[in-house]
């Protein structure tokens, strides 16, 4: 499965890459493309352009960047205001995805 990461994320991705002094010490550069396999199956908080965010656990994901979470529950102003099985969310939507600690 491809993942295709929006036009603004590759340009962020190539300002804020790792200095070649970095990369002689050894680490590892992360793409956001990394970043999305790397949290697939663990839970995560999506925050939408309206404002609403939703927790759950990254089922999977499309090259659209349309989300599937399962245990999704709808947070409105800090609220927890619904609880779903699953939800599916269009990636046109997502304002950021972030990994929970």
């Amino acid at each position: 499965m491809a993942i295709i990461i929006p036009e603004t994320y590759k340009y962020m991705s190539a300002i804020v890459a790792q200095p070649p002094a970095a990369e002689a010490e050894g680490t590892k550069s992360v793409t956001p493309n990394d970043f999305v396999h790397s949290i697939v199956g663990k839970s995560v908080i999506v925050k939408l352009n309206s404002g609403v965010c939703y927790h759950g656990v990254l089922a999977c994901l499309d090259g659209f960047m349309n989300l599937a979470l399962e245990s999704c529950e709808e947070y409105v102003d800090g609220q927890r205001t619904k609880s779903f099985g699953d939800c599916f969310i269009r990636g046109n939507n997502v304002l950021y995805l972030s990994a929970k600690k």
